[in-house]
């Protein structure tokens, strides 16, 4: 298998960035159901739970940079044989995908009132006790931490997270219909293992 991608599939890089961010966006998903349908507030569990959801969110945002500027340097594969539509389509929502996979984790990261405990190994200290958060949020736009909290709890724990969830069920049925239906790549040349 190639290090880097080939007209014909996705390299070891490529695919590695892939299904770490697809684990990493389990991880907080898992984590943060968890939080909500299993502990009770203010336990030490509860915490847990919610300095894991962070830990991963930071983490998402470290790959998703490293995806998209690994995305810009190498070549993708060609397309698969399809309209101009369904390769339009496939653009659009590829291209949501990514819109969303950072705006969550950044409106996580801004608009959470908790420092993130790093899975345990440093502390990373809550936006609002930045000086970035005293420069755009106090100097520039000159509001409040409720008036500027509230709209990103709203994108992050209201909409953004279910519209995440339809983004993914398009993409993977969208994966599953081309390897059952079409019978192509799409699928395969993501996978480190060969399917038949």
């Amino acid at each position: 298998m190639d290090l880097k991608n080939t007209k014909e599939r996705f390299g070891i890089i490529a695919m590695s960035l892939h299904w770490i961010v697809a684990f990493l966006f389990l991880g907080l998903y898992l984590s943060v159901y968890f939080r909500h349908w299993f502990t009770e507030p203010k336990t030490d569990l509860n915490w847990t739970a919610l300095q894991l959801h962070l830990s991963f969110g930071i983490t998402v945002m470290v790959f998703i940079g490293l995806r998209i500027a690994y995305k810009l340097f190498d070549q993708s594969p060609e397309e698969v044989p399809g309209s101009k539509l369904e390769h339009l389509a496939a653009k659009g929502a590829h291209y949501m995908l990514y819109a969303v996979m950072i705006v969550m984790p950044i409106t996580g990261y801004f608009g959470t009132g908790v420092n993130t405990e790093f899975f345990g190994l440093f502390e990373i200290p809550k936006f609002k006790h930045t000086e970035a958060y005293n420069f755009i949020v106090v100097n520039i736009l000159g509001i409040s931490w409720e008036e500027f909290e509230t709209p990103l709890d709203f994108v992050h724990k209201k909409g953004g997270a279910y519209f995440v969830w339809l983004l993914i069920g398009v993409h993977v049925a969208a994966a599953l219909f081309h390897h059952f239906h079409r019978k192509d790549n799409t699928l395969r040349r993501m996978l480190p293992v060969k399917l038949k």
